[in-house]
Parts: C-alpha cells; sequence; structure tokens
C-alpha cells in the first residue's frame, strides 16, 4: 500500500463571539471556545497507481485529510503512512515524493512571470538541469501553457494558473498526486482539459491521485474508487457504480403518449 490512514482524528479550537448588543465589546475581553471535530477516526488505503475521488459536503473533513497526509497538519492521533514515512515526521523527504494543487490557493508567485515560479521550484526540489528542461517542456506542451511562461500570473485567467498550477506540482515527478478542487469555478472547456492531463498523467506515468471534489462529472470522468466522507467519518468507500445504486439509483418512467395525444385532441375539442 503507498497510503495508509488509521483512525486518524483532527479537531480544532473556533473562537466565537459572544452575542447580544453587546457582544462586540464583551468579545474583546472573553471569548465563547467550541471544540469542532475535523476527523472522528477516519481510516483506509489506497494502492499505488490508483485514481481515487474523495468527496463529500462543505466542512466534512476532505481538505483537513488532504492536508494532514500533505504533512501540512498534525493529527491528534492515528497513524499515518505515505510512501512508508509519517508525512508531518519527515517533512523534507515527502514533500519530494509528493505533489499538492488546491484550488484555491496557488504556489505561483502572483506578480513574476510563470517561467520563473518554476525555477523556483526546480532549486527547491533540486532537478537538474537537463531533467528539468525536457519535463518543462513536456508538462507545458501537454497542458497548452507553453505560450503563457512569460506572463505574470496575476494575468491569467483561472483556467490558465490552474493548468500551471499542475505544472508546478509535477516538475519534480512526483508519486503522489494530492488534488483539492482543481477544478472549482472553470469554464467546460478548460475541464475538459485537466480531466484529460490527469487521466493521461496516471495511466501513462502511474502517478497515484487523490481528488477531492463537488463536481460529479470529474467523479464520472476520472474515478473508478470513490470514498465518501461527513462529519469527519468515511461513510462509503468503493466503487462509483456501487454509490450511485446504493444512493441514486435509476428511475424508469413510462409514458403512453397515445393517451396523451388523445386527451389533448379532446381537451382541444371541447374549447
Amino acid at each position: 500500500m503507498q497510503i495508509i490512514l488509521e483512525d486518524i482524528k483532527k479537531s480544532f479550537k473556533v473562537y466565537r463571539r459572544p452575542e447580544g448588543k453587546w457582544g462586540l465589546l464583551r468579545g474583546a475581553f472573553m471569548r465563547n471556545v467550541e471544540k469542532v471535530e475535523a476527523l472522528a477516526g477516519i481510516s483506509f488505503s489506497i494502492q499505488e497507481g490508483e485514481l481515487v475521488g474523495y468527496i463529500g459536503p462543505n466542512g466534512a473533513g476532505k481538505s483537513t485529510t488532504v492536508k494532514i497526509m500533505s504533512g501540512i497538519l498534525t493529527p491528534d492521533s492515528g497513524k499515518c503512512w505515505i510512501i512508508g514515512r509519517t508525512p508531518w515526521k519527515e517533512r523534507v523527504s515527502h514533500v519530494s515524493q509528493i505533489g499538492v494543487v488546491f484550488g484555491q490557493r496557488s504556489q505561483l508567485f502572483w506578480d513574476v512571470p510563470v517561467a520563473d515560479s518554476f525555477d523556483v521550484l526546480k532549486d527547491m526540489y533540486g532537478i537538474s538541469a537537463g531533467d528539468y528542461r525536457s519535463r518543462l517542456n513536456q508538462l507545458t506542451g501537454v497542458l497548452g501553457v507553453d505560450s503563457l511562461l512569460q506572463t505574470p500570473v496575476r494575468q491569467l485567467s483561472l483556467g490558465q494558473r490552474m493548468r500551471c498550477e499542475l505544472a508546478a506540482a509535477l516538475l519534480h515527478r512526483p508519486r503522489i498526486l494530492f488534488l483539492d478542487e482543481p477544478t472549482i469555478g472553470l469554464d467546460a472547456v478548460s475541464k475538459l482539459a485537466i480531466r484529460g492531463f490527469l487521466k493521461e498523467e496516471n495511466q501513462r506515468n502511474g502517478v497515484t491521485m487523490v481528488l477531492t471534489t463537488h463536481d460529479m462529472d470529474d467523479m464520472e470522468a476520472l474515478c473508478q474508487r470513490v470514498m465518501v466522507i461527513g462529519r469527519g467519518r468515511l461513510l462509503y468507500d468503493g466503487r462509483l457504480s456501487g454509490l450511485q445504486k446504493k444512493y441514486a439509483p435509476e428511475v424508469v418512467m413510462k409514458v403512453n403518449t397515445d393517451e396523451m395525444i388523445a386527451a389533448m385532441y379532446n381537451d382541444l375539442a371541447l374549447v
């Protein structure tokens, strides 16, 4: 197994301002502290080369799980092994083997050309000049962003930026790619381009992918296995077809058009 999570739990402290007319003033001196359980004992495993969908409503714990697997967050309890490492204990060696794309956050520098951000990532990951050039040419060609390399990131459209984000995440040839809402806010054409690229990268290079999304079209196009999370607990883990059969079975309706047409004519005759 390439990814193993066992009974991962994570909670956060949320500070709430007192209610009422003087709530703002009282909140300056005292705050109500509430403990929110983001993950209530998540366990699953993912084999090398799998492309797994991870879905659930807002606040279910999807992003928290991805951040724990990426080494960004430390869980309260439980065990996590990614390629034999504990992410939050071995961050430097861990990040050399993974790529992460957050749909609402950028790893590119906002005010400089895209190529400058790629050059910084090259040095960060210690990519050799020859490998960097060949990989960059491959990714920018497939993603169609080779003409954008000298454009500042702030001037890119959302679809262009997300394609550049994917290139940045894959420059160092990671074995695992975590994707947190990578198609959020994109138009239909950009979504199709990104789906096609992810599918090809998974099948051709065997990159293991974990995809969180609210877009069921992404799920149907990319994932055979789906995990559903709700209120910090894993509710379903299996094939997408099984999920559809269990929670959204097909309904067959039979309509007798001959009777409908006859009734329509009868109504017209009475007018």
